[in-house]
């Protein structure tokens, strides 16, 4: 029975990626400013440069989830992204103890969505989408 439902769970896994990572690069551009200096607050270098690869990789790795095109390797740069990235702004280990909950619960959340990036860049889009149609000629 399950097996029935893969190419409308992927397709759904997909959208649901999409829907963290599209506003929060939409987020990055449009607040551009204040991204670079969230990005210059934790030290890492050329902040401009790392802005707009954060937003590009946001928002063109979910424009390719959301329509299934090159979905595995999206899927594995949103997750490279992510984990990176999980190091650098909640590293629960370093923050105050009263920071500690939502730091902590914010870093696991991404590994978290890292293991499932994994598993679509492992399974693929599934039949329902370009990847799938283009598998299928």
């Amino acid at each position: 029975m399950l097996s029935s439902l893969q190419n409308p769970l992927a397709l759904v896994s997909r959208l649901l990626f999409a829907v963290l990572f599209l506003p929060a690069g939409i987020g990055k551009l449009t607040g551009f400013a204040g991204t670079v200096g969230y990005i210059s607050s934790v030290g890492l270098p050329m902040p401009t440069v790392a802005a707009a690869v954060a937003a590009a990789v946001e928002v063109v790795g979910s424009l390719a989830l959301i329509v299934g095109f090159g979905t595995r390797f999206a899927a594995l740069v949103l997750a490279f992204f992510t984990l990176v990235a999980s190091f650098f702004f909640h590293p629960y280990w370093s923050v105050p103890a009263d920071q500690l909950m939502i730091t902590q619960l914010l870093f696991f959340k991404n590994i978290a969505v890292v293991g499932g990036l994994l598993a679509l860049t492992a399974f693929g889009a599934g039949a329902w989408s370009v990847d799938g149609q283009r598998e299928a000629r």
